[in-house]
């Protein structure tokens, strides 16, 4: 799908949420680069809060021995970081309130910054902590609550923790320029999947996910749950309940490959059927995968759609290499429906 770009910039598009996370494709990809983008935007402009899905690596990047770049907040940013990470920071700060929340680098503790500085994140890695600390920090008078997404933990893009995310992609995910944007695509797809609208069976869905963790939903909207203790490996039970009846599948927790093709490999019956997740995060699902399952007659739909606002781009890479930023620019606005900012060159 083609996407004609004509937004302004990143800030103009975020500063109407009250809350986003930043997750980033892989290590190196720009997330930070990002955020420190937003932050120069905000200067002046917003109240913001920042906190962090625990810990995201090293000052220097062990693999390539380059110096990872800092987050520099500005006074009066309300900070929710752990208590060695507060330590590690050089900003002058007024303790807020202790959270009871621990971490492995201490207690996440909450402060408002005194002075400009550098802020060392780490937060809590447990969703629900997570939501409590983000209306915390709207509490104590944040007008925009940023996330720093950790590598590959994605799940904090959910839309019960923050209202938008912005996905950040780059060259350090490998040197198939044509194959990280097809993965970008693909995962852009996987969290923007299609929503049901349908109010009768979304609280018949809530109804399955408060009582387990799956269930069917049959065309007379009876409800049947399935005895099983995860949905990774419930390949069986959910073929053997599945006929003409059922409509849809809700499935509480991670939906994989191996489930889908699982169910594949020993039915035809879920065809027509619509398969219910929470939200895009539960998909790990590879690009050949979703297509077969599509193809072949199966739907997959979600209760919480995910906003991701916008992609950020970077063409270089701490491995020696890096794409060409124009090819690589056009390349993702090509594909994805969502607007691409490359914040390292400023586009």
């Amino acid at each position: 799908m083609k996407n004609t770009q004509n937004t302004p910039n990143i800030f103009d598009m975020i500063q109407r949420y009250d809350s986003i996370s930043i997750i980033g494709m892989n290590k190196n990809v720009g997330k930070t680069t990002t955020l420190n983008h937003i932050l120069r935007e905000a200067r002046g402009r917003i109240s913001l809060g920042l906190t962090s899905i625990g810990r995201d690596g090293e000052e220097l990047d062990i693999v390539t021995a380059t110096e990872k770049p800092k987050i520099y907040i500005e006074k009066g940013t309300i900070i929710a970081t752990a208590k060695r990470c507060l330590l590690n920071s050089d900003f002058t700060r007024e303790i807020l309130k202790t959270t009871g929340f621990n971490t492995p680098m201490g207690e996440i503790i909450i402060c408002r910054a005194l002075s400009d500085g550098y802020v060392d994140l780490g937060g809590p890695s447990v969703n629900s902590y997570m939501t409590l600390i983000c209306d915390e920090l709207k509490k104590f008078g944040s007008e925009l609550v940023i996330v720093d997404g950790a590598l590959s933990r994605k799940t904090f893009a959910s839309p019960s923790i923050t209202s938008a995310t912005i996905l950040s992609t780059g060259a350090a995910m490998e040197r198939s320029m044509i194959r990280v944007i097809q993965e970008t695509s693909h995962t852009v797809e996987l969290l923007c999947l299609q929503n049901e609208e349908d109010r009768l069976v979304l609280n018949l869905a809530k109804e399955v996910l408060c009582r387990g963790r799956i269930g069917v939903i049959h065309r007379d909207n009876t409800i049947i749950m399935l005895d099983v203790l995860t949905a990774l490996e419930s390949a069986k039970e959910i073929v053997e309940v599945l006929d003409e009846n059922v409509s849809y599948v809700v499935i509480k927790g991670v939906v994989s490959n191996k489930l889908l093709e699982d169910i594949m490999a020993c039915t035809n019956k879920y065809k027509g059927v619509t398969f219910l997740v929470e939200d895009g995060t539960k998909l790990f699902l590879t690009r050949n995968t979703l297509y077969k399952f599509k193809k072949q007659g199966g739907n997959m739909k979600v209760l919480n759609k995910i906003n991701v606002i916008c992609v950020t781009s970077n063409p270089k890479s701490p491995y020696g290499y890096e794409f060409d930023n124009h090819k690589f620019l056009d390349g993702l606005r090509n594909n994805l429906n969502v607007p691409v900012f490359d914040v390292i060159g400023g586009e």
